[in-house]
C-alpha cells in the first residue's frame, strides 16, 4: 500500500490517485478505530481553557509529547483538573485533526496518577491560596458565643450527623438545620458549596428564610481519595468568602484538608466540632450563680464599706449650736449696720428725688407753650398778608385785563376766578385752623401737668411702700427682740458679746442683759449654780456684785 501511495501519478498503475482530503480521512478512520480506547500516563503542560469551553493541553514524558483536548461537556466531570505539571492518567481515544497533520487524543476522564500526584496538586493548590493571604489570621471570623441556629452540612445518614446533634443537645439545646450533600466523589464538592451559598442567603431545604449563626462542615474519616473532595479550590474559596463563620470537621484528627486551613476554626472531629459551636449550659448556669454570689458578697462590703466612711464622716461634722452660734453673730453683725445703712440709703433717694424734682418746674414747662404760640401767631400773619398780596396783585392783573375786554367777555373768566378765589380761601383759613390745633395738641400743657403729678405720686408712694419695707425689715433685725422672747445676752464686762462658753474663763465677770434692757452682773464658774443675783435698779449706775466664790452660769 505504501508503494501505491508513493508512485508518481504518471506511472501506469491501476489505483486511481488519492486526494489529500481522502488520505487525510482515510488516516483518521484508521487510527480511531485501532485506538478507540486508550488510557495514557503522563505529565500535563500547556493546559489552555478556550473561550467556548474546551481545554487543550499536552500530554508528556521524558521522551514524547502528545496533544489533547478535553470538550466543555467533559470538563465538569473530570475527577481531576488538568493542571500544568500534573502528573494524570487519561482515558479516551486517539484522533487526527486533518487540517495540520497532527495526531491527538480526545479525553473521557482524568484522575490523578497517584497519592504522591495528589498531595503534589494539593500543595500547588494551598501555595496559591495562601499566597492571596486566604490563610491569614486576620481575616477569619470569631464564633458566636450563644449561637440560636447552628447549620450542618454533612450527609443525612451516616454517624456524623448523629455526633453532632447528640452532642448539641447535651450541651447547648438550639435549633440545628441540616443541608444533606454527599461527602464524596465528583459532585461532593459542588454540593457543599450550594450549601454554603443557601445557608447565606437563608434557603435552607425545609427552613426556608433561616440563616444561621454558624455552619458546620463535617464527614468522617476516610483516605486521601475519600476526602479529595474538600480539597476542591472553588470549595476553598467559597468556605474563605463565606459571611456566616464557617467549622471545619473533615476526617478524624491527623487528617488535613484544603478547607481546613480557610475555614474560621478546625475541629479534630465532628463532635469537636459541636463542641466548639456551642457553649455548656450546666457550666454557664453555674458561672452565672458564682457571679451571683459574688455579686451580693461585692454589695455587702460595699455596704459595710460606705457605713465605716459615714460613721467616719459623722464624727467631723460640726455641732448644730456652733452652726447656729455663727449665724447668730453674723445676724448680730448685719443688724448692728442696718440702721446706717437705712438711713444712707434713704438719704441717696432723697437726694436723686430732688434732683429729678427740680428739672420739672412751672415756668420751663411754660416757655415751650410760649414759643409754639409766638410761632403759630408769626404764621397766621405771614399767611395773611401774603393772601392780602396774592389779592392785591389778582385785582391789578384783572384790572389790566378788564380795560382790554369788553364786560361779556370778561364775566366767565371772572366768575371762574372769584370761585377759584373763594376756594383759595376756604383751604387758607381751613389749613390755619388745623395748624393752631396741631400746636396746641403740641404743647398738651394741662395733659403734661396731670401725668406729672400722678407720676409724682406714685414715686412718693413707691418711696413710702419702701420705707415700710425697710423698717419691716429694721425691726425683724433688731438685736434686742430675742430678749423679749425670753433669751438674754452675755456680754463681758468691756462690752464684748459672749457667742460661746469655750471663750469663758472661770472667774470672768459677765454681764446678763433681759427684757426691758435689765442687766444682771455675774461670774463665771464650773460645778454649783451661783445663788440669784439681785437686780439693780435702772435708774441708779450699777454696783459691782462681789463674785461669788463657787457656781456656773452655763
Amino acid at each position: 500500500m505504501s508503494d501505491d501511495l508513493l508512485s508518481p501519478v504518471d506511472s501506469p498503475s491501476n489505483n486511481p490517485p488519492w486526494s489529500v482530503s481522502e488520505l487525510a480521512g482515510a488516516l483518521k478512520r484508521t487510527i480511531e478505530t485501532a485506538y478507540d480506547h486508550v488510557r495514557v500516563r503522563a505529565e500535563v503542560s500547556k493546559v489552555t481553557r478556550h473561550a467556548s469551553g474546551h481545554v487543550y493541553l499536552t500530554l508528556k514524558d521524558d521522551r514524547a509529547a502528545i496533544d489533547g483536548v478535553v470538550w466543555k461537556g467533559n470538563v465538569s466531570r473530570l475527577k481531576a483538573q488538568p493542571q500544568a505539571g500534573l502528573e494524570v492518567i487519561v482515558t479516551g481515544k486517539l484522533t487526527t485533526f486533518p487540517a495540520s497533520s497532527k495526531y491527538q487524543i480526545v479525553i473521557e476522564s482524568m484522575e490523578a496518577a497517584g497519592v504522591g500526584a495528589l498531595l503534589a496538586q494539593l500543595e500547588r493548590i494551598k501555595a496559591k491560596l495562601h499566597s492571596e493571604g486566604l490563610f491569614e489570621r486576620e481575616r477569619k471570623k470569631p464564633l458566636p458565643f450563644a449561637p440560636k441556629t447552628i447549620g450542618v452540612i454533612t450527609s443525612p445518614t451516616g454517624a456524623v450527623i448523629r455526633d453532632i446533634l447528640h452532642r448539641i443537645r447535651d450541651r447547648w439545646p438550639c435549633r440545628v438545620v441540616v443541608w444533606p450533600v454527599v461527602v464524596q466523589g465528583d459532585t461532593a464538592a459542588g454540593q457543599v458549596i450550594h450549601a454554603l451559598r443557601g445557608f447565606q442567603s437563608g434557603e435552607a431545604p425545609q427552613n426556608p428564610g433561616i440563616r444561621p449563626d454558624v455552619i458546620i462542615v463535617a464527614r468522617g474519616g476516610g483516605s486521601v481519595e475519600d476526602l479529595w473532595a474538600f480539597n476542591d479550590e472553588n470549595l476553598a474559596r467559597a468556605v474563605a468568602a463565606c459571611t456566616i463563620p464557617v467549622i471545619s470537621a473533615v476526617g478524624h484528627e491527623t487528617d488535613t484538608t484544603l478547607i481546613d486551613y480557610v475555614s474560621d476554626r478546625r475541629a479534630p472531629t465532628p463532635t469537636g466540632a459541636a463542641e466548639m459551636a456551642t457553649p455548656v449550659l450546666s457550666e454557664l448556669r453555674g458561672f452565672l450563680l458564682d457571679l451571683e454570689r459574688r455579686r451580693i458578697g461585692t454589695f455587702a462590703q460595699a455596704m459595710r464599706s460606705r457605713q465605716e466612711k459615714l460613721a467616719l464622716l459623722s464624727r467631723a461634722l460640726p455641732k448644730p449650736q456652733d452652726l447656729i452660734d455663727n449665724a447668730q453673730q453674723r445676724l448680730d453683725y448685719v443688724s448692728h449696720r442696718l440702721g446706717g445703712g437705712l438711713l444712707k440709703n434713704l438719704n441717696a433717694h432723697d437726694n436723686a428725688f430732688g434732683r429729678t424734682s427740680a428739672r420739672f418746674q412751672p415756668h420751663l414747662l411754660e416757655r415751650p407753650r410760649v414759643q409754639k404760640a409766638d410761632r403759630v401767631a408769626q404764621l397766621s400773619d405771614r399767611a395773611t398778608a401774603a393772601l392780602m398780596r396774592g389779592v392785591e396783585r389778582h385785582n391789578r392783573d384783572f384790572s389790566r385785563v378788564a380795560a382790554r375786554l369788553t364786560p361779556t367777555l370778561t364775566l366767565r373768566p371772572l366768575d371762574l376766578k372769584r370761585e377759584a378765589l373763594t376756594q383759595v380761601t376756604a383751604r387758607l383759613d381751613a389749613a390755619m385752623s388745623r395748624r393752631v390745633e396741631t400746636s396746641l395738641r403740641q404743647a398738651r400743657l394741662p395733659q403734661l401737668e396731670i401725668r406729672m403729678t400722678a407720676a409724682f405720686d406714685r414715686l412718693l408712694a413707691l418711696k413710702a411702700e419702701r420705707v415700710k419695707r425697710l423698717d419691716q425689715l429694721r425691726v425683724s433685725l433688731d438685736p434686742d427682740r430675742p430678749l423679749n422672747l425670753g433669751f438674754a445676752r452675755v456680754n463681758r464686762k468691756d462690752g464684748a458679746l459672749i457667742t460661746s462658753p469655750d471663750g469663758v474663763q472661770t472667774g470672768d465677770a459677765l454681764e446678763l442683759t433681759f427684757k426691758g434692757n435689765r442687766t444682771l452682773d455675774v461670774v463665771a464658774a464650773d460645778g454649783i449654780a451661783p445663788p440669784k443675783p439681785v437686780a439693780a435698779p435702772a435708774s441708779k449706775p450699777r454696783a459691782a456684785t462681789k463674785p461669788p466664790e463657787q457656781g456656773s452660769l452655763f
